[in-house]
Order: C-alpha cells, then structure tokens, then sequence
C-alpha cells in the first residue's frame, strides 16, 4: 500500500508494521509526531487488533527504562525522543548498551540543526558511538520505514539496542512510502536466557562489556553488507563524495552524470570501513563529507585514510560548520553557481513578527502580575524555562533571566538564593515541573532556600501541540509530598480581573523566608479551544 508520510509518521508505521508493542516518548520537536501517529492508529484500532502501549512518559529517562522493561519481556519497544533529550536519558541509554536486549529494542533521536525549537545543535550520532552500538540514518522516507523492521531484527538478533538517528527536514518533509500487506505479529512474552546480563553489578557490568566491544567487528561486518550503505565508482575516482542520510537526498538534487565522483553513501553505522579502503584503493585523492549536524564522519575518515587524500566538509569550509545542511550549501560545496532565485527584502516588505504567546494565554497574565511586583524589587531575579511561557523573555514582557534546559529554573533559583539573591524566582511550566523540576524543588526543601517556585500550569505540554501532562490534576499533592508547606502551596487563576489578588499572593509568598510555590492555573487556549469543539459534536 502506499502513503504519503512523513519522516516520522513513517518511523512510526514501519514500528507498528514491525510487530511493536510499545512506544515511550516525551514529546519534543522534531520527535513528537511519531508516538502522536501511533496514538491516532491505536484510537482506531479493531477489536481483535493488538493493543500497543503508546501513553506520554514523564519524561525521557523514565521512557527509556520503561522501553528497556518492555524489552526484557521479550516485546518490541521504541523509544522516541528530540536530541536534548538523549542527555537526559544518557544513564538508562548507556547501560542498555552493557545490559543487553531481549525483545528488539530502537531509540529513535531526532535532531534539530538550526535550532528551529531547540536551545543547541547536537549529533546524536556521538551517542551511538559513546554506547558502541548500530545506528541507522535514512535517507530517505521509504528508508525510515523499512530500517525499522531490519533494526528491531538486528537488534534482537544480535541482543543490542540500536539508535536511529533524523534531523529535521527528514522528520517533518513528506513523501509516497510504500508498506507493507502483511505485518508483523507482536512478540510473545519471553523471560531473558540470562537474568545475570540485566543486574549491573561490576562483576557482571564487566563481562557483559567485555561482550560488548568483542561485538565490534560483528557490528562492523553488518555495516559493510548493509544495504543502505553504497559504493559507486566514478569515472574519476580521485574525486569522491561521502554522503550521510538526507545529504544524500541534497546530493541528488545538484549531480549530473558528467560529474564523474565516485559516490559512497552511509546510512548505517559504525562507518563502513570495508568501503571506505575500497574508495580510497580506487584512487580517491579528494574526498568531500557530507552530513547533517556536526562533523562526525569527516573527523573520522581522517583516520580512516592515508594522510595525503584531503578530506573536506564542515571542517574545512565547503560546508557551513553550523545549522542544516541544504540542496544550495551542497551545490556551492560542488562547486556549482548558486541557484537563481528571486530576491526579495523582506524587511522592506513585511512587518516583523516574532513568536509571542497566544491572545488570551493564561501564561500572559501570569507575567503581568510578575513584572508588577518584581519591580517592586531594586534587583529581583527571574529564572526561565523550557515551554511556552519561555516567550516571557521576549517583548512585551521581558521578564526572564534565564533559561538554560528542562528543569533548570527550580534548581539555579535555589544556587542563586544560596548565593545571596533575594528575591530569587524560578517560573516553570506544569508539564516540565513533572520532567525534572521535582527534584531541583525536593532540594530546596531539603535546604530550606528562600525561593519561590511559579508553577504556570495550563493543563497540558502546550508547547509541542497540546499533549497530556503528567501532573495534571495532582501539583498541590505532589509539593506538598515533597515537602513544602502546605499553606505554602497557593493557587491563582491568572486572569485579568484577578490580578490583584495574584500580585497579593507573590509578595507574600516573595516575602516568606522559605521555600514557597505559587500555581498559576488555566487551560491552554488552544487546548480548551479544541475541548469546546468536540464538546459540541
């Protein structure tokens, strides 16, 4: 059958069409669409079809444990997640690796070069290399479905997990993806052979990575047969080409046959070696890599080959060293005149318009009140963070200080409180307090720091679309467990025609020396606009 998907709608059939038992995922840009499309299958599934457990984890540590346990059953799991959260389930991931799967196993990390949503560039293919395990990285969208069957296979052929890697044009660009008529069945339960590999004891730990780097070779060998890795001799073999997943894709736009580059195509790691002497056996004195994120694979075939070829790429200029690659930046690396376009300054002809909250966002309330009363202040401190409510550093209300990554607002509220600052604000959202900010607040407790904790709850994970989350309905109860006291656990509703009584609450609870925290509470307005809709059907 054929379909018109997209990068991630396509990981996420070729999972169900590979006997998929499980989906665990935070949502995250461009990751967040995968686990959104098997949601929508699962809400249209038949009676007599299999279920697929496909709720939102708390965040992306605990998925990637809950895909690791699913696992251990013998079950298929995929764990999908954006770049920034491979660092916050690098324990979980790393050990996966020593411990071994049962049932197959994919983490799925999309990338976001540029930066369109994110607050870094990273190549998660460092991960896959720091783990010492596969990684794929298609080129293309008919790839992302078929790798997921062959990675779910390897992965329990040769009991590893296995990284995919995307970036974002492959995530979020559509096109036809042929599928398959006869889907896999789910696996049956299974217990592991060998209870011993998952207890990471250091004795045990030990053996099982002495197994692991004696895999090496076998990855490699797959790698070399694989057959999303290519070579192709050119008519003039002293100029080669080494392209990565959708660079490939860019390649193709701008080659012509007179060219004569002998072309190798990666898109299953660790890098084909066997290929790679073959190239370089051929004659190649000059190789150009091409690749999207950081220069993973133009470091390494430095050494991969001899000194005298000239490997060139990000490193050298070609290519631009930062942001995504494109179908332009890789026709000037080929030394093609730039394609003609139409210029147009758009300065001159439209008005600016930067992101800003919605009309009616709750979140804009909570700010006004804010700012009010930090002016009050001659040096109050505002610590940000990840979500919608982030816009609060922007006009018109630059009312933030900071904003580092999930979590972080709690905890460098308290090492600035412990320092001296005073008043010292962390503003968080609901969903992201759940990610990681329960902790960073079990630590002020525990200090007795003099903060104040701006929980701006909307009732959902509002920035990537509206997604459940994981404390709603249950914030009072959780500060309160973790310690704080509870007549210093207060709640608002941010709207206009409460201000007053909101800008009463923060000075008090600004005035408490202590640990306080202050739940602004109202639906998104994009949420609650799609409540009312189907309330009327």
């Amino acid at each position: 059958m054929k379909h018109l998907l997209l990068g991630d709608e396509a990981i996420a059939q070729g999972a169900l069409d590979a006997g998929l038992s499980g989906v665990y995922a935070y949502p995250g840009t461009p990751s967040t669409e995968i686990t959104e499309y098997i949601q929508h299958q699962q809400s249209r599934r038949q009676p007599d079809e299999p279920v697929v457990f496909c709720r939102w984890a708390t965040n992306e540590k605990t998925a990637m444990e809950a895909a690791l346990g699913m696992s251990y059953m013998g079950r298929r799991a995929l764990v999908c997640m954006k770049h920034v959260g491979m660092n916050v389930c690098a324990d979980a991931f790393m050990n996966s690796a020593i411990t071994g799967v049962n049932g197959g196993l994919i983490v799925v990390a999309a990338d976001d070069p540029s930066m369109h949503s994110s607050q870094n560039e990273q190549d998660s293919r460092f991960y896959g290399r720091f783990a010492m395990i596969p990684i794929f990285e298609p080129s293309s969208q008919q790839e992302a479905y078929d790798m997921m069957a062959v990675a779910f296979n390897m992965s329990e052929r040769l009991h590893t997990p296995v990284l995919m890697r995307v970036t974002t044009r492959m995530a979020h660009s559509r096109a036809v993806v042929l599928t398959t008529d006869t889907p896999q069945q789910q696996n049956p339960m299974s217990l592991p052979e060998n209870v011993k590999h998952f207890i990471l004891l250091p004795a045990y730990a030990k053996r099982n990575y002495a197994e692991l780097v004696d895999a090496q070779p076998v990855f490699l060998s797959e790698s070399n047969c694989s057959p999303y890795n290519s070579y192709t001799l050119g008519a003039n073999p002293k100029k080669a080409i080494v392209a990565c997943g959708i660079a490939w894709n860019y390649l193709h736009e701008n080659l012509t046959p007179d060219m004569g580059f002998s072309l190798l195509k990666v898109s299953q790691y660790p890098l084909p070696e066997q290929l790679i002497h073959q190239m370089v056996n051929d004659g190649a004195e000059e190789v150009l890599v091409m690749e999207e994120g950081q220069p993973v694979v133009e470091e390494l075939m430095r050494g991969l080959v001899p000194s005298s070829i000239a490997v060139r790429g990000r490193l050298t200029g070609e290519l631009p060293r930062m942001g995504e690659l494109s179908p332009d930046s890789v026709r000037l690396a080929l030394g093609l005149e730039p394609t003609k376009t139409l210029t147009l300054d758009t300065q001159e002809v439209l008005a600016p318009r930067p992101p800003a909250l919605c009309m009616g966002c709750g979140h804009r309330d909570m700010y006004a009140a804010l700012n009010e009363v930090a002016r009050e202040y001659p040096s109050p401190r505002i610590f940000g963070d990840i979500g919608c409510y982030t816009l609060g550093a922007l006009s018109p209300f630059h009312a933030l200080h900071a904003t580092v990554e999930m979590g972080a607002s709690v905890t460098m509220a308290k090492g600035a409180a412990d320092a001296g600052q005073f008043p010292s604000i962390a503003v968080i959202g609901d969903s992201t307090f759940t990610h990681s900010g329960i902790t960073g607040l079990l630590d002020c407790v525990n200090s007795k720091a003099n903060i104040v904790v701006l929980i701006s709850d909307n009732l959902t994970t509002g920035m990537t679309g509206g997604q459940d989350s994981a404390g709603t309905g249950r914030l009072e109860q959780i500060c309160i467990g973790v310690g704080v006291e509870p007549e210093h656990v207060r709640v608002v509703v941010p709207l206009p025609k409460n201000m007053e009584e909101i800008k009463s609450v923060l000075r008090e609870e600004i005035e408490y020396c202590g640990v306080s925290v202050v739940i602004a509470r109202r639906e998104c307005i994009q949420t609650l606009k799609r409540h009312l809709k189907a309330a009327k059907k």
